[in-house]
């Protein structure tokens, strides 16, 4: 790819409205800048990469809130400055500018006169450094809290920005439904934005951004820098590129997980006290497993522990407050398990009896209870286990790998919502289904979402059968023996959870 010249675009509005929060959605980095509720927390100019290829595409600008646009307006529009400006200055605006014949300054040039004079470096210091920076740059976003009513310094603001003849794009924060208990006022906004020519805008809510936000960002900047159309272009196709990669990433740790604890069996003596053990035991590897998958997922996001999720079985630091063992965690998505299975945890679990006397050819028997609970499990072979001298190999219940999925889908549709300027919990509603995803699909009909789940849950099915079937799978046994086979079992499972989703428009 030919080296190009990077764009640069300055980010701009009113203190604390969630400029330093849209770049940290739009770089998809939790730590860039400062991100706090109270006023003025950006003091200085903050640039950040936006690569393409390898290369530098765009420079994004974090800029410090305008303050005092009203009185700063005041005087850029005032014939005769409120501070002495050196005529000589004049005079060479108009001559730079091919405004010799007229003493009038147009927009630029008074923003100009303006960043020259003294004002700029006392009165209305945080006011040059924006206006200064936009003067320089290719373009502007203003960013707008939807939720302020528009007031006289937002006017003025709006003003200031188009006396810099720079393409400006408004970019409307906290657009969703009584974001964080306060009603949006987007019409009013729009209203504002077109009476100053303002009519390209984009919705972007930096905390629970849609899943096309960045893409209708760089369509906006498209319309309005049209010599760079192919640029915004290039970028749309990585960022969609990107949020498939990251998708898939997500169902595929899901779909090993799955498979790894399918595949896995814990061999225990035929005694109380061995069983309890080995219990234990598997509960806490299991739970292991499943924050493993957990902090995969965050990885894979770009986020950490500390995002902390309230979710309906909710992380806390990064681990699950609800016990995946628990009878009411089941409950909780709609998973019937009888409570001594679920206190189990083994529930499903096959039992091979070894034993040189038994008449059953081999004699062993190899998952013949998969699937049904510890309970039942001792109902059916309580016959057995009486005549026979052996050892039980349990596995984990359907019930409790279903449930595992679930929470891991929860969570990765958490992630796939999730801004990075998120600094306080998500909260979602439960979905009591026994579908093995909450996610929302999204199809064209209620006929292709029905078809969807069911290709979801068959495949869910026969990848816990066939993973039943191979104990070198399991990496909780050691190294795994990753076979084709495996890996195809996977793979089943991770294009059947894509099935869900459709990305054509995104």
């Amino acid at each position: 790819m030919a080296q190009r010249t990077p764009l640069n675009i300055a980010v701009v509005g009113h203190t604390n409205t969630g400029k330093t929060s849209l770049l940290r959605t739009l770089t998809h980095d939790t730590q860039f800048g400062e991100v706090d509720n109270g006023p003025g927390t950006t003091r200085q100019v903050t640039g950040a990469a936006h690569w393409l290829n390898d290369v530098i595409a765009l420079v994004w600008f974090d800029t410090p809130g305008l303050e005092d646009s009203v009185a700063l307006r005041d005087w850029v529009e005032s014939p005769e400055p409120l501070s002495p400006i050196n005529a000589k200055q004049v005079e060479a605006l108009q001559t730079s500018h091919g405004s010799q014949t007229s003493n009038r300054l147009d927009g630029p040039q008074k923003i100009q006169r303006f960043l020259d004079s003294p004002l700029a470096q006392s009165r209305f210091e945080q006011e040059a450094r924006v206006l200064e920076k936009v003067l320089s740059n290719d373009a502007a976003l203003y960013v707008i809290d939807a939720r302020d009513t528009v007031l006289a310094k937002h006017r003025d603001e709006l003003s200031l920005l188009s006396a810099c003849a720079k393409p400006v794009i408004p970019v409307l924060n906290f657009t969703s439904p009584a974001s964080q208990g306060r009603a949006s006022n987007v019409d009013e906004w729009l209203d504002v934005l077109a009476r100053h020519a303002l009519h390209v805008h984009v919705l972007f809510d930096t905390v629970s951004p849609a899943l096309d936000a960045e893409r209708g960002l760089f369509e906006a900047l498209a319309q309005v820098l049209p010599k760079q159309r192919v640029l915004f272009a290039e970028l749309i196709e990585q960022t969609q590129a990107a949020r498939r990669a990251r998708l898939t990433r997500g169902f595929e740790l899901i779909a090993e997980m799955i498979v790894d604890l399918a595949s896995w069996r814990s061999q225990t003596a035929n005694n109380e006290a061995a069983r309890l053990k080995a219990q234990a035991s598997q509960q806490t590897r299991t739970r292991e497993r499943e924050q493993q998958c957990v902090d995969g997922l965050l990885l894979t996001y770009a986020f950490s522990r500390h995002d902390v999720l309230n979710m309906p079985l909710s992380l806390k630091e990064g681990r699950w407050e609800t016990d995946l063992f628990a009878p009411e965690a089941l409950r909780e998505v709609g998973i019937e398990l009888t409570k001594g299975a679920a206190a189990g945890a083994l529930a499903g679990a096959a039992v091979d009896v070894f034993t040189g006397g038994l008449s059953l050819g081999t004699g062993t028997l190899v998952g013949a209870a998969t699937g049904a609970g510890l309970q039942g499990l001792e109902r059916w072979g309580g016959r057995l286990l009486g005549k026979v001298r052996g050892y039980r190999e349990l596995t984990i219940d359907d019930a409790i790998l279903k449930l595992l999925t679930l929470r891991q889908l929860q969570l990765l549709q958490a992630l796939e919502r999730r801004g990075h300027a998120a600094i306080t919990p998500v909260s979602m509603q439960s979905n009591p289904s026994e579908s093995l995803t909450s996610i929302p699909l999204e199809t064209n009909s209620a006929t292709d979402a029905a078809t969807a789940v069911a290709t979801q849950a068959k495949a869910f099915i026969q990848t816990v059968r066939l993973a039943r079937q191979h104990p070198e799978w399991s990496s909780l046994q050691g190294t795994p023996n990753t076979s084709s086979a495996r890996d195809r079992a996977i793979d089943v499972l991770t294009e059947a959870f894509e099935a869900g989703q459709s990305l054509n428009n995104v």
